[in-house]
C-alpha cells in the first residue's frame, strides 16, 4: 500500500465510490446475461431484437470493461499502480462496447441522441477519469 499514509482522505473516498460503481457495473452483466434484453426493465420488440442481435464477443467486451474497471478500483484503493493497466482495458472495453453499439446498430436512430448515448457518455467519462485518476497517483507517489 505505497503512500497510504500521505493519500489524501478524498482520494480514498473516491477510490471507495468507484468500488461501488464497479460493482452496480460488474451486477449490470449479470443481469444482462441472467435477464438478456430485460435487464434495463421492461424491453420493448426493438431492445430484445437488439440484444438478439448482439455478436458473441460482445459479452466478454463488457465483462472486461465492468471486471476490470472494479479490479482497478480496488487495486487503487490498495494502493497498487496495477490500477493503471485495470482502468486502461476498462477504458478500451467501454470504447469497444458503444463504439460497436452506435456505428453497428440504428440505436441512436431510434431512439435518438439523449437517450441512446446519454448514460454512455457518463459511463466513458467515468473511465476517462478513473485512468487519468490512477496516472496521477502514480506520479504523486500514492500509488506504486
Amino acid at each position: 500500500m505505497a503512500g497510504w499514509t500521505k493519500t489524501p482522505l478524498w482520494f480514498r473516498t473516491l477510490a471507495v465510490l468507484l468500488i461501488l460503481w464497479g460493482a452496480m457495473g460488474v451486477f449490470a452483466w449479470v443481469q444482462h446475461m441472467r435477464l438478456g434484453a430485460e435487464a434495463m426493465g421492461p424491453a420493448t420488440v426493438y431492445d430484445r431484437g437488439l440484444y438478439a442481435s448482439l455478436p458473441g464477443w460482445y459479452d466478454w467486451v463488457y465483462l472486461i470493461a465492468v471486471g476490470a474497471g472494479l479490479v482497478g478500483a480496488a487495486m487503487l484503493l490498495l494502493g497498487s499502480a496495477l490500477a493503471r493497466p485495470m482502468f486502461a482495458a476498462s477504458l478500451i472495453g467501454v470504447v469497444v462496447m458503444f463504439g460497436w453499439m452506435f456505428l453497428a446498430t440504428d440505436i441512436i436512430a431510434v431512439k435518438g441522441v439523449p437517450l441512446a448515448t446519454g448514460f454512455p457518455v457518463v459511463i466513458f467519462a467515468i473511465a476517462v477519469l478513473q485512468l487519468w485518476l490512477a496516472g496521477m497517483a502514480v506520479r504523486r507517489g500514492w500509488i506504486g
